[in-house]
C-alpha cells in the first residue's frame, strides 16, 4: 500500500461497511464534506467485492451484522494484509475494544459516535500508518547492520528480524517488533504505558488506546518459548513495565 499523506486527503480512499444504510449514508457523506473518497458496502461479502476491484486506504468496519460480523471479516482481512480497519460496534464495553485491537484493527469506537471524532480517528490511523510506512527503511539506513543481543535472544534492527536462543527466526507483527525496540533501547528501566506507546507508535498516537496491554502480552508469549529466557518483561504495578535483561552489542 502506497503511503497515505494527511494533507492529500483528497487522494485517500474510504470504505464504510455496516448493514445500516441510514449509517452508511451519514458517515459518507461526512468524510466526502472533509476531502476523503468513500465507497460503502452493506456486509463483508460486499466489502470483498468491492476490494477484489479497488485499492482502499482504510475501511470502517462495523462489528454486528447478519450472517458475518465484523470480527470475522476482520480475521480475514489480516490474513490478506489488507488497509487498516477501524472497528465500529453497539458493544463498547472495554473487553469487546481489547478483543478487537488484539484481532488486528487499528482502533475501536462505540456506536452511536460523534462524526467529529471518527474523522479524527481516522487521520491519527492515516498518520501512524505512514509513519510505519516510512519506518523500517529510514531505521535500516540509521541502524544497518546493527544488532542487540538479551538473554540468548538476538535482534537485527536493520534487517527487523528476531532470533531465538536456538537462532531459529521468531515471526513478529510490526507492533510487535517496535515494542520490543522501545524495550532493548530503553533495559533495566521503568516505561509507562504511554512511554510505550510513543516509542512503539511515535508520539502523534492516541493515549487512549491501551492496546500496549495486549502487545505486551502477546509479546511476552513468544519470548517465553525460548529456553531458559525466564522473565524478560516484568509489570510494574501501577508504573508500567520493566524490560528485565542486560542488552549488548554486536
Amino acid at each position: 500500500m502506497n503511503a497515505i499523506s494527511i494533507n492529500m486527503d483528497l487522494a485517500t480512499r474510504i470504505l464504510i461497511v455496516d448493514d445500516d444504510a441510514g449509517i452508511r449514508r451519514l458517515m459518507s457523506s461526512f468524510l466526502d464534506k472533509h476531502g476523503f473518497q468513500t465507497e460503502t458496502a452493506a456486509n463483508p461479502i460486499e466489502m470483498r467485492e468491492r476490494l477484489a476491484q479497488e485499492r482502499y486506504d482504510l475501511i470502517v468496519l462495523d462489528v454486528m451484522m447478519p450472517k458475518e460480523d465484523g470480527l470475522s471479516a476482520l480475521t480475514k482481512l489480516q490474513r490478506e494484509d489488507g488497509p487498516p480497519v477501524i472497528m465500529l460496534s453497539a458493544v463498547g464495553t472495554d473487553v469487546d475494544r481489547i478483543v478487537g485491537l488484539e484481532m488486528g484493527a487499528e482502533d475501536y469506537l462505540a456506536k452511536p459516535c460523534n462524526p467529529r471524532e471518527l474523522l479524527a480517528r481516522i487521520r491519527t490511523v492515516l498518520r501512524r500508518r505512514e509513519k510505519r510506512d516510512a519506518g523500517p527503511q529510514k531505521e535500516a539506513e540509521a541502524q544497518d547492520g546493527e544488532t542487540l543481543r538479551f538473554a540468548g535472544w538476538r535482534i537485527d534492527l536493520g534487517m527487523r528480524m528476531l532470533y531465538d536462543p536456538a537462532d531459529d527466526l521468531i515471526a513478529v507483527t510490526d507492533g510487535e517488533f517496535r515494542l520490543l525496540r522501545a524495550f532493548v533501547e530503553h533495559p533495566r528501566r521503568v516505561l509507562t504505558r504511554d512511554q510505550l506507546l510513543d516509542f512503539a507508535r511515535g508520539e502523534e498516537s492516541d493515549h487512549y488506546d491501551r492496546a500496549i496491554d495486549v502487545q505486551v502480552s502477546r509479546l511476552r508469549r513468544k519470548l517465553s518459548d525460548g529456553a531458559g529466557s525466564g522473565e524478560l518483561i516484568r509489570t510494574v504495578r501501577n508504573e508500567g513495565y520493566l524490560f528485565v535483561p542486560a542488552v549488548t552489542h554486536g
